[in-house]
C-alpha cells in the first residue's frame, strides 16, 4: 500500500504567523493546534527553537 505524503509547505489558509506549525501538522498528518502547542511548550526548554522557527519560516516555500 503506498501513501501519499503532502509536500512540506506553508499553507495560506490555516497560518497564524508564518504557516510553519500548519505546514508541519500538514505534511506529518496532525491538527495545526497540536503542533502550535507543543512548539510553545518546548519554548520552556533551553535551546535554539525561535532560530529554527525563523530558518524554517525562510526556507518552507508558501504554498
Amino acid at each position: 500500500m503506498t501513501t501519499y505524503r503532502m509536500p512540506l509547505a506553508r499553507p495560506r489558509d490555516n497560518a497564524m504567523i508564518a504557516g510553519v506549525c500548519a505546514g508541519l501538522a500538514q505534511r506529518f498528518g496532525m491538527k495545526p493546534s497540536t503542533v502550535r502547542i507543543l512548539f510553545l511548550l518546548s519554548c520552556l526548554l533551553p535551546g535554539p527553537q525561535f532560530v529554527v522557527y525563523l530558518v524554517l519560516w525562510i526556507l518552507i516555500p508558501k504554498r
